[in-house]
């Protein structure tokens, strides 16, 4: 079988040029035209950053692959979905300006911002997963189903619970709604916080299971009628109702690829790592530490697991940085990843998207110039 073609540009620029139009040409490279944009909506998928965090991706790059798109024809907008932590991004008009306070606006980036599932992360639709082993359907950002297309534009770092966070996880755990993320993360039910709750039965108004209840004026959840869908937690304005993070290593590895899977079967995608600045967490966080390596380039691909595959060979490749948390962890040879967090297996990521048809890591790199 052909090996998948990822593109790849240092961050070497010569006099005259920069790092965006090598982007450009990264994209030019990558006959982005064969893709039949024009006027299609193109969801661009990317993490807007928390912030207080300065590793996430400036609003630069994406600027230049909108541009492109309308070149196509096409019509983008940049898109990410909410979380189900308490931070600056749990509905979507704190997301929103979050964003914007990360330079994310039309006038630089060339598109709309539009969250993923809506305003309290409930909006979503339930995609069959093609090929699913651990999961039948998954619980899409409304917004991420409705386009036409879909791109993957990510800040390829590492990650405490996946090992690293690249194309697959900003399609499979980003594009999932809250009830989504719950599928995700946590195989049992939404909790109560009793110090939190005040009371107000918002929660019980959303509650399609008439699960929720209340007992001392506190909220009390019924987990033999509790589906997990996740919807009370969006409802609740004090971040009183949480979740129990009790699915990780393999099993969420798995799970997330089976929702990337369920985001671009069937349609045009692309995919682009920016591996500058890896941090050794994800851009959840509202800090970022010292990067762990010199910043390496720009992989792209039609292939989500090709580019991931690549940036991680690429990683692991490279010198590591003096005074980073790598000093802190001793041993483990070149998997910088496992080195970084050694309770995560971001292999199982990469070996279960191959096994349901989300991609192939073998793949051929292709130098842009």
């Amino acid at each position: 079988m052909k090996k998948s073609e990822v593109f790849f540009t240092n961050m070497r620029c010569e006099f005259g040029d920069s790092l965006l139009h090598k982007l450009g040409r990264v994209l030019d490279k990558a006959d982005l035209g064969s893709l039949g944009l024009d006027r299609k909506f193109v969801a661009i998928k990317l993490h807007f950053g928390e912030p207080g965090n300065l590793a996430f991706l400036r609003p630069n790059f994406s600027k230049t692959v909108v541009d492109k798109i309308k070149s196509f024809g096409g019509m983008p907008f940049l898109t990410d979905c909410g979380t189900l932590y308490v931070g600056r991004r749990t509905h979507a008009l704190a997301h929103m300006e979050a964003a914007q306070e990360n330079g994310y606006w039309p006038a630089t980036t060339g598109c709309q911002v539009i969250i993923g599932d809506g305003l309290k992360g409930t909006d979503d639709v339930e995609v069959p997963i093609e090929g699913g082993k651990v999961l039948k359907t998954a619980l899409i950002g409304r917004a991420i189903m409705d386009a036409d297309a879909v791109f993957s534009l990510n800040h390829f770092k590492g990650h405490e619970m996946t090992g690293f966070g690249g194309a697959i996880k900003n399609l499979g755990m980003g594009s999932g709604s809250r009830a989504g993320k719950m599928a995700m993360h946590n195989d049992g039910k939404p909790v109560i916080d009793r110090e939190l709750c005040l009371g107000c039965k918002t929660c019980a108004k959303y509650c399609a299971q008439s699960a929720i209840s209340f007992k001392e004026k506190k909220a009390v959840i019924d987990e033999n009628k509790c589906v997990g869908c996740g919807r009370c937690v969006g409802s609740c304005n004090y971040n009183a109702i949480g979740v129990e993070w009790d699915t990780v290593g393999d099993a969420l590895n798995r799970k997330m690829a089976e929702y990337a899977k369920a985001v671009v079967q069937g349609r045009p995608s692309f995919h682009i790592n920016v591996v500058n600045h890896v941090s050794p967490y994800c851009d959840c966080h509202n800090e970022n530490d010292a990067a762990v390596i010199p910043d390496l380039g720009i992989f792209a691909s039609l292939d989500p697991v090709a580019v991931d595959m690549a940036s991680i060979e690429a990683v692991n490749q490279a010198m590591t940085l003096a005074g980073s948390i790598v000093d802190d962890r001793p041993g483990g040879g070149r998997d910088l990843f496992t080195r970084i967090h050694p309770g995560s297996n971001w292999r199982s990521q990469l070996e279960h998207a191959e096994k349901i048809g989300l991609g192939r890591m073998a793949h051929k790199l292709v130098t842009v110039k």
